[in-house]
């Protein structure tokens, strides 16, 4: 009406030349539709087809409604009379396709609203939503076109349901009867977003009719509805009492409308009273002011008399919108594209297509919420966790599971966990990476300086002991004993100690080197000293038999080659190992989580382990032949004390392997300096304590006959 105003209005625009205009109404219901069709191509006020013998109301064009097939239907009618036709409804895609010479489609692409509403989607972050279909041709061709490419943006659908199929005048309890179990999957569901997939208002009827169904239990899950362009709220002109809470927060495509001059006027001065010849506005005053006429009140009727003086801008938006809506600004630009084509061949002009240039939807930055809403399969997986599938799910229904020791996620919904690099490591909630601290057992820490203190104090404890041996070396005591291997086991045992600290600070090239063969070459002397020690009191005994063959071994000849020999073996193995793989700095990035820990590299395992085991060889041998001699007479009963020393030396390094295999880091360290310092001063206190008590404390002891006779 306000565009046919303007145009006639308009002395540029069609001059002498005013536009007429009928308006049908078709109730979505198809005869109705085709009957209007027929009476519009048939003599006035008479209802025969092909036939019109008068002149005054020619049809120049007819602008369709929102329903595609039935404009398409109207369509095959018209085009056999060549009288033009503008829809300003949707069309299926697949309608898009056929060809009708005279028709018109006057609707944005489809394709540009459901791209906004896949971008609309992603920014929420919606990856489960749902689906309400029509049983229509669109409705096939969204589950073939578009919900692949859903699916591709990472957005999968929990339903898709279809509307049951309907009409105005279809009774309000079978279709409330159809769409309840509609009804119950939409609330039913973990979606709370829902896509209305629609092209005609009828199915916009049956959301709003469901919810006052008394069948349907109260569910107060709220759900985000959003609605394609079609499906135009305000078009509704008889859902004033409905109840259409359940449809706050609902986000719906508009089409592009602009405000148009002089139009809040035009409808602010609409009055059923001045309107002459227009019989929709009295229906329309009624509904949307819930009144009545004077002339069509009765005696019993109870509703408000319509006075004509109602304001439409009173209405709220959702019965009567005041401003320009993009289905109204379809209609009045299809009026004005019928206007300037006949203005064009009017003026004999060559025919010129008029077209509106078509604009991209955009989204309006409304946030009715407090806050978004959220329609996910499930919750984000957190950083620190990883996604993984759940069977029979969709793609984006997954479990999350946290990232294993060391591997981090620094995002959300993350395919696979990350390992840390070398130098760092996983925090307890496995989202970055902490750099590591650097350690090696030093003089700085407890563990350190006790093992320094332990390894002075033993040093000191045996240079006295020797001290006292040296000091004495005249007495019985030291004489029977053999005094050269006396001194050699103490030198090596003061040495044993002192090598300990070879271990403790920061790992060196020198000290790699030497740590491993100091110990392994001083302890073999050790422990070759006690062996030699052993065998020359067996020889000793043997020796004091009549024509024993054995007094020319007794002496320091095979001492000294017990010693020497033992000693070079275990060079031998030391020099092979320096030669082919000898130790290094290294630095340890996985041992210990925690820690970048500072350590000498074996170089050669086996290596390592033969020096041990050279070592362990001679201190099982020493044990055996001195366990052997332990009931030795008394004068020659030395053989006690290095079973015992022995004993407690063995003890000490079998315990050892396990230990040293089962620590990490610094504390391996740890335990090799404890081994060497235990089984040190295993060996020196169990051979020297007795003798240092008699040669201090007790030196009336310290005599040849009392040695003969005593037993200690």
């Amino acid at each position: 009406m306000f565009a046919v105003k303007e145009i006639n209005e308009n002395s540029q625009l069609l001059p002498n030349v005013s536009l007429g205009f009928h308006i049908y109404n078709d109730y979505f219901i198809a005869s109705w539709t085709y009957h209007a069709a027929m009476q519009l191509l048939s003599t006035k006020d008479q209802f025969i087809p092909n036939y019109k013998c008068d002149d005054q109301s020619k049809v120049m064009a007819i602008i369709g409604g929102p329903n595609s097939n039935l404009c398409l239907d109207l369509a095959t009618i018209l085009n056999n009379y060549k009288i033009p036709q503008i829809s300003y409804g949707s069309a299926a895609s697949t309608n898009k396709k056929s060809k009708r010479g005279f028709f018109y489609w006057w609707f944005p692409s489809d394709s540009l609203q459901y791209r906004g509403i896949l971008q609309l989607f992603l920014y929420f972050g919606w990856t489960w939503i749902g689906m309400i279909s029509v049983n229509y041709d669109d409705g096939d061709w969204f589950l073939q076109n578009v919900v692949p490419v859903f699916g591709q943006k990472g957005i999968c659908f929990d339903f898709i349901e279809s509307f049951p199929k309907t009409s105005y005048n279809i009774d309000i309890l079978e279709l409330l009867s159809e769409g309840n179990e509609l009804y119950e999957v939409i609330m039913g569901s973990t979606a709370n977003a829902v896509v209305v997939q629609s092209e005609i208002l009828l199915n916009l009827r049956v959301l709003l009719c469901l919810p006052q169904s008394e069948e349907l239990p109260n569910k107060t899950k709220g759900k985000v509805w959003i609605m394609i362009a079609q499906m135009e709220f305000t078009a509704i002109a008889f859902q004033r009492n409905w109840s259409i809470s359940f449809l706050h927060g609902a986000m719906s495509v508009a089409i592009h409308s602009e405000e148009l001059v002089g139009f809040q006027e035009f409808i602010q001065k609409s009055n059923p009273s001045s309107e002459k010849g227009n019989g929709f506005i009295k229906e329309f005053w009624k509904d949307v002011f819930l009144c009545v006429f004077p002339s069509f009140m009765g005696h019993e009727n109870t509703e408000e008399e319509c006075t004509g003086e109602e304001r439409l801008e009173t209405l709220p938006s959702s019965v009567f919108d005041m401003t320009m809506t993009g289905r109204s600004y379809s209609i009045y630009n299809a009026v004005y594209a019928v206007a300037y084509a006949l203005h064009a061949m009017c003026s004999l002009q060559r025919k010129r297509r008029v077209t509106v240039a078509s604009r991209s939807l955009k989204l309006h930055n409304l946030q009715p919420w407090q806050g978004h809403p959220i329609s996910m399969c499930n919750h984000h997986c957190p950083l620190g966790y990883r996604k993984t599938k759940k069977e029979g799910k969709p793609f984006c229904c997954y479990d999350c599971l946290p990232c294993p020791e060391g591997k981090i996620s620094k995002q959300e919904d993350s395919d696979d966990c990350f390992q840390c690099p070398g130098d760092q490591y996983a925090n307890v909630d496995h989202d970055f990476c902490i750099p590591k601290d650097t350690t090696f057992l030093s003089y700085e820490e407890p563990l350190g300086i006790t093992s320094a203190i332990f390894a002075f104090c033993f040093s000191f404890i045996t240079a006295v002991v020797l001290a006292v041996f040296i000091r004495y070396h005249d007495t019985p005591m030291v004489k029977a004993n053999n005094r050269n291997l006396t001194y050699t086991l103490l030198t090596s045992l003061l040495l044993s100690f002192l090598c300990a600290l070879l271990f403790i600070g920061r790992p060196l090239t020198i000290t790699c080197l030497l740590r491993q063969v100091a110990f392994g070459v001083i302890f073999s002397i050790a422990v070759s000293c006690v062996l030699a020690k052993t065998i020359i009191v067996v020889l000793a005994f043997m020796a004091t038999k009549p024509g024993s063959r054995m007094r020319k071994w007794v002496g320091k000849p095979l001492a000294n080659s017990i010693v020497l020999s033992c000693c070079l073996i275990q060079a031998m193995i030391c020099i092979v190992w320096l030669g082919t793989s000898p130790p290094f700095p290294d630095v340890d990035l996985h041992s210990v989580t925690k820690e970048i820990v500072l350590e000498c590299n074996e170089g050669s395992t086996i290596m390592f382990y033969s020096v041990l085991c050279f070592i362990g060889f001679l201190a099982l041998v020493s044990f055996m032949v001195a366990f052997l001699a332990r009931n030795l007479p008394d004068s020659f009963n030395e053989a006690k004390f290095i079973t015992f020393s022995m004993l407690v030396f063995c003890s000490v390094w079998l315990s050892f392997f396990p230990a040293y295999l089962s620590t990490k880091g610094k504390y391996m360290v740890a335990v090799e300096i404890f081994s060497i310092l235990s089984s040190s001063a295993g060996l020196l206190f169990c051979i020297f304590s007795p003798k240092f008590y008699i040669i201090i404390l007790n030196p009336e002891l310290n005599k040849r006959d009392q040695l003969m006779r005593r037993k200690y």
